[in-house]
């Protein structure tokens, strides 16, 4: 594990190319992420995670993947997951909490069951943002509610559960997505409300979780740093560790994102400059992935220490 890079990445296709064994084999990536472009089926995502798996020579080797349900379903191929949207699942914890807690518990049984089919043993969930009028749909019903207790709770549960079936979770998209008014896949967004009202609100729905992942959010938080978004942002980082708490490794979102208006290069740098652990990269461009390669450093002993607790839960 020691010699890996600080960066997780995406891969093209089905199966890995020659040049991306090379390219794992050189740079080792901490990580890899999957997508819907990389699974047809239970035995060829097997076949996929099994193969990554055996370039490392690790069983236990970090394989991600956003499998939320409702929308985001990378797995809709093999798994019908529509009406299981974050809202679903607040809605019902508010009318009957014990059918809550037995669909909940299913719908994480169910999950956790075929990622581990497949060998991908993270997954980023919960979704802790809050649902919020006027925001970009981009969250939308991806949220627990608008209620930051509930989220929180519900967050607790969710983490929990997944833990329990031996997969890792990704609380996300820190510190709070949920004011965000257009959607930072393609633009950048603003949140213009002041600190105390985010401490009181969307901040406190991260507060005191148990995952030993974090993925910011690319949002520029304007009264507390003008320029950077959070992933880019020392003030926000150090407000993450020290007003939220959250001790463990915290990743970038996706740094190919449009919010993000630096070249790839810059982007990595910044993100590591700012106090982030991981830089998070997508879509399998290699060229790119060459240049996040590139400019990450080997992780560090805090993320190697991360790691093995990660590896005992899902041992």
């Amino acid at each position: 594990m020691m010699n890996r890079r600080s960066f997780i990445t995406g891969i093209k296709s089905l199966s890995l190319s020659e040049k991306e064994i090379n390219f794992l084999k050189l740079y080792k990536p901490w990580g890899i992420i999957l997508f819907s472009r990389n699974i047809k089926s239970l035995k060829q995502a097997k076949k996929l995670t099994d193969h990554i798996k055996l370039v490392f020579k690790d069983k236990q080797y970090p394989i991600l993947i956003d499998q939320e349900g409702g929308r985001v379903n990378r797995l809709k191929k093999i798994f019908k997951a529509d009406i299981f949207t974050g809202e679903f699942f607040g809605k019902l914890y508010l009318k009957d909490k014990k059918k809550f807690n037995i669909y909940y518990k299913l719908f994480i049984n169910q999950t956790s069951h075929l990622l581990k089919s497949i060998g991908i043993n993270i997954n980023t969930l919960p979704l802790l943002d809050l649902k919020l009028k006027g925001a970009s749909n981009i969250i939308g019903d991806r949220s627990f509610s608008d209620n930051a207790k509930i989220v929180s709770k519900i967050g607790d549960i969710c983490i929990a559960n997944f833990h329990h079936n031996k997969i890792g979770t990704v609380i996300k998209h820190i510190p709070g997505h949920g004011l965000a008014k257009v959607d930072s896949h393609k633009q950048t967004p603003v949140v213009k409300k002041k600190l105390n009202y985010l401490i009181k609100n969307d901040f406190s729905a991260f507060k005191n979780k148990a995952s030993l992942f974090a993925m910011t959010a690319h949002i520029i938080y304007q009264n507390i740093d003008k320029l950077n978004t959070a992933t880019h942002s020392k003030k926000i980082i150090k407000l993450i560790r020290n007003n939220i708490k959250f001790k463990n490794i915290i990743m970038s979102d996706d740094i190919s994102m449009k919010s993000l208006k630096f070249s790839i290069k810059d982007s990595t740098e910044r993100t590591f400059n700012a106090g982030c652990d991981l830089v998070l990269h997508c879509n399998g461009d290699y060229k790119e992935m060459l240049i996040v390669a590139n400019n990450s450093p080997l992780i560090s002993k805090f993320i190697i220490k991360k790691t093995s607790q990660f590896y005992k839960i899902i041992s």
